[in-house]
Order: structure tokens, then sequence, then C-alpha cells
């Protein structure tokens, strides 16, 4: 008796036999009549699926306001809904085999105690990104390429109980008077949630996940993201006390190529981090880490990344590391540059290094200050020393496309100047994966000055042997 027959026999209802069907009398071979499909075998699958329903909706009834109770551990809890699920299980009267009772409670666990459907494709590694566009359409990022999932939400109710368990966790709250929030998983993931009515089609949640170990100069390089002499250049940069950003589009790699910029930043020196969500995975022994804080219930007690980095100028930093410049901290972050705190690294959203000199001029007119347009271009041509431009191109990887010095003004320009540059006239091979790699433009950075004065050894390959393509200077 498969389970759709135990399910019925438990409710007082009958299920053909199977041979009853095969014995029907067969339509006669001379008139031929067309016959609907056979349905596909799920019966045992839409029959557990109908159990769990019951049973997960019976155990948040039992559980009630225990789920949330912050004098609970993560242990504890799990060792109560545990026992509840198995007196619920019990109530319900069906007979279920040892596999089924647990996938059952697998199931149900991972719903109360995990991220329910989610769950299976955070434990994926081959998984980086996870969009879900309501209950029923849920996408992942697999190797740079995007894809839709047969995962479901059983129902919307469902979904914002997952969302209100992640972002209850970090102590955010998400409802109609807040319907979007920033937050993170356990592990550290990015987690970015928006509800009806801003979110139309459903609650909508998007997971960047979090590398438990994050990745080093040298995956990047054999990602193919670095070349080996782009990496030893700026590695020297941030030994030589360069500010750089971080320049990319979104989900292009900007926290990952920090994460590896400021792993070369020495021991012994204090790093602060100030980041909206921390991700950021400094290995280094003397680094405080900064969060910035929504605002209260009632519109209150916010704490913005602005504020945060005009602290961090009072906690002795040798190194300022912000996560990503998005509004007038953006000013602060110039000024700090300007004013002793060399060996800044920050990110910025923009397409080019032209591109990011203009977003950085944007975003210091948002701190309000009324400030001319050649003043605010002079610090930016002052504070920053060089710009590294990501780009995730159309075979989904994440390649170094420019390494770009700054060199100064001319007149109203900002002067930027390449050091390296991606090239693209290998073409692609056969399966469209692009076959180029970063090369030197064959014009030595003036930065170079300061790596002699400090005794910084740079080898003849970084910059020699190889021909010069594209250099350009604005």
């Amino acid at each position: 008796m498969n389970l759709a027959e135990r399910l019925a026999a438990a409710q007082g209802q009958t299920v053909p036999p199977a041979s009853a069907v095969s014995s029907a009398p067969a339509a006669p071979a001379a008139v031929p009549r067309p016959r609907p499909a056979a349905p596909a075998p799920a019966a045992p699958t839409d029959a557990l699926a109908r159990l769990k329903d019951r049973v997960g909706k019976a155990l948040f009834e039992r559980m009630g306001g225990r789920m949330n109770d912050p004098s609970l551990s993560e242990g504890q809890l799990r060792t109560i809904v545990l026992g509840e699920l198995d007196e619920v299980v019990e109530e319900e009267n069906v007979p279920l085999s040892t596999e089924e009772r647990q996938r059952l409670t697998a199931e149900l666990a991972d719903d109360v105690l995990g991220y329910g459907p989610l769950q299976r494709l955070l434990d994926d590694p081959a998984v980086s990104e996870i969009m879900v566009n309501g209950p029923e359409s849920i996408y992942v990022e697999r190797n740079g390429k995007l894809e839709r999932t047969a995962t479901r939400f059983t129902s919307e109710e469902h979904l914002r109980r997952v969302i209100d368990r992640i972002v209850s966790r970090v102590g955010r709250r998400i409802d109609e008077s807040s319907p979007l929030v920033d937050a993170r998983l356990a592990d550290g993931s990015r987690v970015n949630a928006i509800i009806p009515p801003l979110a139309f089609s459903g609650s909508t949640l998007t997971i960047r996940k979090f590398w438990k170990d994050p990745f080093t100069v040298d995956d990047l390089i054999s990602f193919g993201t670095l070349s080996p002499e782009m990496a030893e250049l700026l590695h020297a940069c941030v030994d030589a006390r360069l500010n750089v950003i971080v320049s990319g589009g979104t989900g292009t790699g900007k926290t990952t190529l920090l994460n590896v910029l400021s792993s070369f930043i020495p021991e012994g020196e204090r790093i602060v981090t100030i980041e909206d969500a921390v991700e950021l995975q400094l290995q280094q022994e003397h680094v405080v880490r900064l969060e910035s804080r929504p605002p209260n219930i009632e519109g209150k007690g916010a704490i913005t990344i602005r504020d945060l980095v005009r602290n961090s100028l009072r906690m002795r930093p040798d190194r300022i590391v912000v996560g990503e410049c998005r509004g007038g901290e953006s000013l602060d972050m110039l000024q700090a540059m300007n004013t002793g705190h060399d060996g800044s690294l920050s990110t910025v959203h923009a397409n080019s290094p032209r591109d990011a000199i203009a977003r950085l001029e944007t975003l210091v007119l948002m701190a309000g200050m009324d400030l001319p347009l050649r003043a605010i271009r002079e610090q930016i041509a002052s504070a920053v020393d060089v710009v590294v431009q990501l780009t995730r191109l159309r075979d989904g990887t994440r390649r170094v496309t420019h390494v770009t010095e700054v060199q100064g003004m001319e007149g109203e320009t900002v002067t930027l100047q390449d050091a390296f540059l991606f090239d693209y006239s290998a073409g692609v091979d056969a399966h469209g994966k692009f076959l180029g790699k970063p090369v030197p433009t064959g014009v030595r950075p003036r930065f170079t000055e300061k790596f002699d004065d400090l005794g910084i050894k740079l080898s003849p390959r970084v910059f020699g042997a190889v021909q010069p393509v594209g250099a350009r200077s604005w």
C-alpha cells in the first residue's frame, strides 16, 4: 500500500486498486481514439505535501510565541520544535515509512528552524545568489548565469514567515510601516527583503551568499579575475598606502575584491571597517567592525555610514575601509584621505573609471555642502590614487578590466591614465567564454615613484615584455 492509499484509508476513503484500472477493456484497435496523457506518478509526493501543510500549520499553532522567544537558544528551540513535531505527526495517525517520516521532519524543521525551501539552495555551494520574486518564482545565480528553480513556497504567508525569521535574528523588523529591510543571515550572507504593498507580485527576497572561506588573491588569479602582474601591482599599492576605489556594477564582485585588497594590509595596523551590513572578512588581528543602524519604529535612532565615518576619525585608525560609498559620507571619506588617513579603501557603483569619478562628484554633492564643482574635483584628484574597475562579462565571468591612476587636474578635468586594460582581441572560445586577459598598457604610473621611495620592489614583468594595448589618457 503506497502513501496515497494509506492516507485515504486513514481518512475513511477508498482508492481503486491498480489492477482495476489495468483490467478495463481497451478501445477497439480498428477505431483508435486519442486518450489523455497519463498523470505523472506524483501521488505520494502530493500526499506528503498535503500532510506537511497540515502538520506545519498545527506545529506553528502549538509553538505560538515560543518561536520568537529571545530567551531560547537555537539548540533549545530545536529540541522543543522536534518534540512538538513528533507529537503532531503522531496525532495525524497516518502510517509513514521511515524514509517518509525523516523527509517530513527535515522539511518541517527547515521551515521552522531554517529558511524553508531556500535551505537547500543556501546549502548548495554552486549557488552564489538567490532571488525570490513571490512565493512561486525563485531564481538563482550559478556560475554567473541566472536560472529559474523548481523550488516554491506553499503560500505568501509561508514566505513571510521565513522573511520574519531572517530579520528578527538581527534585531530588524519588516511590516507595513517598514516594508523593506536590509539584514544578514547567521553566516553573514547579505539579505534584502521588500513586502507588499511595495512589492506588487508578492514578498521579494534577495540573498547574496557569504562564503565561509573568503577568496584569496590566488583564487581570483585562478578565476581569471586578476592577472599575476595586476595582483602584484595592487599589493604594492596597498603596501604604499595609496587610496584605492573599487568600481563596478551590481554583482561584479566589488566586495570580494575589496576583501582581497584588505588582506594586503600589513599586520600591526589598526583597521576600521564601516558597512551597512557586515560582509568583509578581514584576517588581521586588529580590526574594528562598525555597522550602520536603521531608524526604529518611531523613525529615530538611525546611525548612518556618514556618522560612522566621522566617528572613525576619532578612533585612531591606520586604515579606514568603507564597504560602499553611496551618499554624503563620500565627502567625509575624501577629507579623511586628504588629512593623513592614507591607505583607505572603498567601493562605488560605476561602469568605468571615468564614471567612478563622476559618481564620486555626485555623492559629494549629496552631503548638502554648497561646494563648487572644481573644489570637489580637486578633493577627488588629491585623495584618490587608483581606481580598479570590475566588469561582469556576458559569459558570466567577473574580470578586472581597468587599473587606472588618478593623476591630478588639467583645467577643470580630473586626468586619468590606465595602467592595465582588459584585452578583448582574443575573442571567445566555442563555449562563449572570453579568451582575453588584463594586460599592461605600457605606461608606468607616476605613483610607482612612491614605491621607490618606500623601497617597494616590483618585478620587471609587471610593466614590461608585453605589447601595449589601448592606452588612454583623459
